[in-house]
């Protein structure tokens, strides 16, 4: 009877030292299922983005209102298309911005298309080249903003690409600003989170 009691006893301690450990390994389960659900959606975003950038492409070449060379897309996350470049007409500036809504997944159309007649682009788009040269080779000059990426579109400046600090960033727009021919500019630099 004795011996049985302390078979009893012997079980129930591993017992109840066990419990916590499988807490332990269920919260562990837990936490690691939701990073893998994260990763999926992560990478389900990616892949819906990209093939929203690319029915946005295709939609916009089989339309014969908009000449699919000129317009550049991008999907952001969360379906945002991003609409850049030069077009013809205003007909066409907003054809494009329709056929883009018009895609599955598309949440909203950012249309930054410039309206450019045919006979003008060249000007245009060597006065854009010039000023994407002078706006890279002054940021090239700071260490900070080597890694900013700069585009230029109808004497629009647009900044991507990453800063250490949002001091940096808004420096990079001050610098871009400076440069003789750029109307306006657009900083969407991404800045490192301290931590």
């Amino acid at each position: 009877m004795r011996h049985s009691k302390m078979v009893t006893a012997t079980v129930l301690s591993a017992f109840l030292a066990a419990v916590p450990l499988s807490a332990s390994a269920q919260s562990k389960t837990e936490e690691t299922k939701d990073k893998a659900k994260s990763m999926t959606h992560d990478a389900t975003t990616a892949v819906s983005d990209s093939w929203i950038t690319a029915k946005t492409k295709m939609a916009l070449f089989a339309d014969e209102r908009v000449k699919g060379l000129q317009v550049a897309v991008e999907t952001e996350k969360g379906g945002i298309v991003h609409l850049r470049g030069k077009v013809d007409s205003a007909e066409a500036k907003a054809a494009a911005a329709d056929i883009a809504k018009g895609i599955d997944g598309v949440k909203s159309v950012k249309n930054d298309l410039q309206v450019v007649a045919p006979e003008k682009r060249d000007m245009v788009e060597a006065k854009d080249a010039d000023i994407k040269k002078a706006v890279q080779s002054r940021l090239s000059k700071d260490s900070q903003l080597k890694g900013v990426d700069v585009r230029a579109d109808g004497g629009v400046v647009v900044l991507t690409g990453n800063a250490p600090n949002i001091t940096a960033a808004a420096r990079a727009s001050e610098v871009a600003r400076e440069v003789p021919g750029v109307k306006s500019v657009k900083n969407e630099i991404n800045v490192k989170q301290a931590g």
